[in-house]
């Protein structure tokens, strides 16, 4: 029986909930009710004075030299709501702070520049971060003391939140010298945070990219490799999928048995633990324990695509028809529960329904007969094979419940021999038992659901999609990544001359920007990954754009990238973030873009990606778990790409048999370009690449690496060949 942890100041990031109960029309709102944020809104009934960040907020703080509350989550997160009911819900409590502090709410993903700024004062302070995150600021924004969740009271070894607010007040208006002087110190750590330096002439061979990075990588990775269970570290345990990429291109291009076994483990052990939704399909956030046994049980769109973008290499890689089947039920769960009416993704799923973590997901004894009454095998075969007990596997705090996480308790095969039943009849039962599951579990109270469509995340799940239709030869899937694509572009895309920039979510008819990097770098990406899949040259042309207006307004040669706009807010830093967190970093994915509409078009492109991820090499090499997607993209870099041309007219049936063979194979570091030669927009979408490529009288392929091409074949078993 696992059970769950009390949470402490460094309990992990984002695990999920739904929005408080508090919030009922009858009761006072506060200036949060005027927000379109759906956490901020489940906040708008509280008794704290809360402001929306903005002018007005840090002038008010100004006038009257009161010290900045400022408390960050999004909503999702579980922990977040619990201090809502225990803190922000307690008059007591509300009361000091309106007393003593300016009080401010931020949504983390609609603001993620001053979370990344505001988490780093945590860390910098020896603790983790994670959400809630409660930063204490002076009125022109310095932090001078952080945390994440507080209990009201003392508890779990931590001290009570009224505590600390009378403990920092207190600082602020006796010792004010030691408050500035710590506010200045940590401004100045976060304001040189992110920032790596580009290697001295001498040592840039030595800290550059080689051939043997992916080998030394790899040592590092599997110092925290668990060999039992699959994935990194212990609990709480993360699915952490680009160390599982560069693991895996490590095993397949390079023909490392560990590396590729290690990748495996992890992909199946997953797909067997409670982390996996074994009736709705979709992974939860993360796993509680070493063995992806229980989750927090919030789902967030970005786990949701790497996943999916993981799994699918995976069954390239492995022909596993378990990763096929989690990539087509990861995408059908997208598909019926996170997509918008006009084909957007939202952006997550609440872990709490009727007040309780998990309630939605977990299942006794007597529920699984209920669900499946008249089905005798069935039943049997369910209690069997998600190992559904009396005692349960699932506690609250320490409180057994009697309830069961559904997991692949043993092989079905186990179950079958048990059972004294044919193992495809006790397949067929399965199959049936998960259907009425998934039927009665429809009827019961759902977990909240926020609707934001932000770009960033639905740009990685677009992506994945893509890849994931292309792959299992799915035009459903594809077709659904291709509307969301359509949203983002008509909704979040504005032309600035030449160039294009992106803002940052859509809610309803509220859009709110301007984006970031991440927003920028993960939209390009998906334009290209989409321009791969269907040869529609009007991706290319606005993927250039985009690039443009990111390099406009992220990037400084002297500097690199940053992670907000030049016209942006300023903030107490501009913030530069090369790193990995639970998604990819915005640098990493930049370069990605860049690197690739460089092959594509020419240009400026690929050399600015080519001299920024030279600086990161030597850091990423030794530090893999927070470089990751620059990792892949280095790899890129030594290895090259490999280049498939395929010449004639899209709509050809021989055409596309071209091209789905193409999407067959695991080639990371591919670039597929679309040749029309009657079609202007087709050639200038690939014109580096079209250059030299002879018409035929049929469509063909060219294979190219290393700048040099192959002879042009015209069928899918020559193309194989070419490809292997």
């Amino acid at each position: 029986m696992t059970t769950r942890n009390a949470p402490s100041s460094d309990a992990p990031a984002g695990s999920t909930g739904t929005p408080s109960a508090a919030g009922t029309p009858a009761r006072r709102a506060n200036r949060l009710a005027k927000e379109a944020s759906p956490y901020l809104l489940q906040h708008a009934h509280n008794p704290v004075d809360w402001w929306p960040w903005g002018p007005e907020a840090l002038a008010e703080a100004r006038e009257r030299d009161k010290p900045i509350l400022l408390s960050i989550g999004y909503s999702a997160c579980h922990w977040c709501h619990v201090m809502e009911r225990e803190s922000f819900e307690d008059p007591g409590i509300a009361a000091l702070m309106n007393e003593l502090f300016v009080c401010i709410k931020v949504d983390r993903e609609e603001r993620p520049d001053l979370d990344h700024i505001y988490q780093l004062t945590v860390q910098l302070m020896g603790r983790s971060g994670g959400w809630p995150l409660t930063v204490f600021l002076t009125p022109a924004q310095q932090p001078f003391y952080a945390g994440t969740y507080y209990p009201p009271a003392d508890r779990y070894g931590m001290p009570g939140f009224s505590k600390i607010l009378q403990g920092v007040a207190e600082a602020y208006a006796n010792r004010r010298g030691e408050v500035d002087a710590q506010a200045s110190e940590l401004t100045a750590a976060i304001a040189e945070a992110g920032r790596i330096e580009a290697p001295a002439a001498a040592a840039e061979e030595e800290a550059g990219p080689s051939g043997d990075m992916l080998e030394r990588a790899s040592r590092a990775l599997f110092r925290r490799f668990d060999d039992r269970h699959g994935g990194f570290g212990r609990a709480p345990k993360f699915p952490s999928t680009m160390p599982l990429e560069v693991l895996l291109r490590r095993g397949v291009l390079e023909g490392d048995a560990p590396a590729r076994d290690a990748v495996r483990l992890a992909l199946a052990s997953m797909r067997k633990g409670g982390i996996w939704d074994h009736l709705g399909g979709g992974f939860h956030r993360y796993s509680t324990d070493e063995r992806w046994l229980v989750p927090h049980f919030e789902k967030m769109l970005y786990d949701n695509a790497l996943l999916l973008r993981t799994y699918v290499e995976g069954y390239r890689a492995f022909a596993e028809p378990l990763f096929a089947e989690t990539a087509r039920d990861i995408a059908a769960y997208v598909g019926r529960e996170m997509t918008d009416p006009s084909g957007g993704y939202y952006a997550s799923q609440d872990a709490d329904s009727e007040g309780e973590e998990g309630k939605f997901f977990v299942w006794n004894p007597d529920g699984v007969r209920a669900a499946l009454a008249g089905d005798d095998l069935a039943t049997k075969v369910a209690l069997a094979y998600f190992g559904v007990t009396d005692a349960g596997n699932f506690e609250d705090h320490g409180r057994p419940t009697g309830m069961t996480v559904l997991h692949e308790a043993r092989p079905l095969a186990a179950v079958a021999a048990q059972l004294d039943v044919a193992e495809v009849e006790a397949r067929a039962a399965l199959d049936r038992a998960k259907k009425a599951l998934f039927d009665a579990r429809e009827s019961r109270p759902r977990p909240f659901r926020d609707e934001k469509i932000l770009t960033s995340w639905g740009s990685l799940m677009i992506s994945a999609m893509a890849d994931a239709g292309a792959a299992l030869g799915d035009p459903a899937v594809l077709a659904s990544a291709e509307r969301a694509l359509s949203v983002l572009t008509t909704k979040l895309v504005t032309r600035e001359g030449a160039g294009a920039r992106a803002g940052r979510l859509v809610k309803g008819d509220v859009v709110k920007g301007p984006g970031f990097l991440d927003d920028h770098a993960y939209l390009l990406v998906a334009l290209l990954d989409v321009y791969e899949v269907t040869g529609e040259p009007a991706h290319v042309a606005l993927a250039r754009a985009l690039a443009d207006g990111m390099l406009t307004v992220f990037y400084d040669g002297a500097e690199g990238f940053y992670f907000t706009p030049a016209d942006g807010e300023a903030l107490i830093t501009r913030a530069k973030d090369p790193f990995d967190n639970a998604a990819p970093s915005g640098f990493a994915m930049a370069c990605r873009g860049l690197l690739r509409l460089g092959t594509l078009v020419g240009g400026d492109y690929a050399r600015i990606a080519e001299r920024e991820l030279v600086k990161i090499a030597g850091p990423a090499q030794s530090s893999p778990f927070g470089f990751g997607q620059s990792l892949c993209e280095l790899d890129r870099l030594v290895r090259g790409s490999t280049d498939v041309v395929l010449v004639g007219p899209r709509s050809d049936v021989r055409m596309q048999a071209l091209a789905r063979e193409t999407f067959r194979h695991f080639l990371p570091n591919r670039t597929v370009a679309w040749l029309d030669p009657t079609n202007e927009a087709s050639r200038a979408a690939c014109s580096e690449l079209a250059e030299g490529k002879a018409v035929h009288a049929h469509p063909v392929a060219y294979v190219c690496r290393d700048r040099a091409c192959s002879l042009p074949v015209a069928t899918p078993e020559e193309l194989a060949v070419l490809l292997r």
